[in-house]
């Protein structure tokens, strides 16, 4: 695909992963119109972050994902759509799951409508790894069985369900991109990894949940690169494709490796509020990342140190934008 010139629209463009996505189709010469949710602030949330360049080559619309005429307004004359927009906190989804079904399945199909209505060539839908569950077996397919263990996770399973229906229904041209665990600068305290170095970098311990769940942590800028070549590959159309490191780390792992990088001792305090419910923790997701590979050509570059590296460098120049000592939902 040559996305010079490519009219391209990102959902969910002021999000964290969001957010890279756009700076990577600016590099590549795209046409990008970026939607955030609205605000009355005019905040473009991390988006704030690319340079003064990148902000004023996109075209930034400001709505919501859950209003169909909205979306059908500012998809028409697209020609690419990567939809990201999502309420993704699986913490929030146990006191607002509704909000995810409003949110991650009704905005899901109205990208879908619009989608149909005007002949978009192809829609690049996000899924996560979340759909999997609790690993039944390792490293983990795209065959795996999915299993609703949050709100959060139901929602995107039923989401990812209607991308595959509108396919097999209607022949739009939509794949799936399920990603692990992303990590990287501008991420929130709502993951782990932007946890522990803020309160590694402010407090004096550090407090976090369960640290026995494995996870399979990617680097943003990888993340990005898989959600371009997702979008290039004729071989995708209708299909669900894992991006992921293919590693597995426990949290107690990744602690340690963050607080060695950094060269401090600290505390590790169990905070029960961190707590999932039993039956509701992931405890293990590990990536087989071949189909990736063998149908976009797609790997990962970075190692976790390096990611780890960069992230630390980007929290520790931005520490007014934490809460370290609040617990982030």
């Amino acid at each position: 695909m040559n996305w010079i010139g490519k009219k391209t629209l990102v959902t969910g463009a002021g999000g964290f992963i969001g957010s890279h996505l756009c700076e990577t189709l600016l590099e590549l010469g795209a046409d990008v119109t970026a939607m955030v949710h609205y605000n009355s602030r005019g905040d473009w949330g991390n988006l704030e972050f690319l340079s003064l360049e990148s902000k004023q080559a996109l075209r930034l619309v400001s709505g919501n994902i859950e209003d169909s005429g909205f979306m059908s307004r500012h998809i028409k004359g697209q020609h690419v759509v990567f939809h990201l927009a999502a309420l993704i906190a699986i913490p929030y989804s146990y006191t607002a799951p509704l909000s995810y079904v409003h949110t991650n399945i009704e905005g899901t199909i109205n990208v879908l409508e619009a989608a149909r209505d005007y002949d978009i060539e192809k829609i690049i839908h996000t899924s996560t790894s979340e759909t999997y569950g609790t690993a039944i077996y390792t490293p983990i397919d795209e065959t795996h069985p999915l299993q609703g263990q949050s709100p959060y996770s139901a929602s995107k399973i039923g989401a990812d369900k209607l991308v595959e229906s509108y396919y097999r229904s209607f022949n739009l041209p939509v794949a799936t991109i399920r990603p692990f665990n992303t990590y990287g600068p501008r991420q929130s305290t709502r993951a782990v990894i932007p946890t522990i170095i803020t309160q590694a970098l402010t407090q004096n311990e550090i407090r976090l949940g369960s640290l026995d769940p494995v996870r399979d942590m990617n680097f943003v800028k990888d993340t990005a690169a898989g959600f371009v070549k997702v979008a290039e590959s004729p071989k995708s159309i209708g299909e669900v494709i894992n991006v992921g490191s293919g590693k597995g780390y426990t949290i107690q792992e990744l602690v340690t490796t963050i607080l060695q990088i950094m060269k401090v001792e600290k505390k590790i305090v169990l905070d029960e509020d961190r707590l999932r419910p039993e039956n509701s923790e992931v405890f293990k997701l590990i990536c087989d990342n071949t189909k990736s590979k063998n149908l976009t050509g797609w790997q990962p570059l970075y190692s976790l140190e390096e990611g780890i590296r960069e992230t630390i460098d980007f929290i520790s120049n931005h520490m007014d934008i934490y809460k370290p000592g609040t617990y982030t939902l």
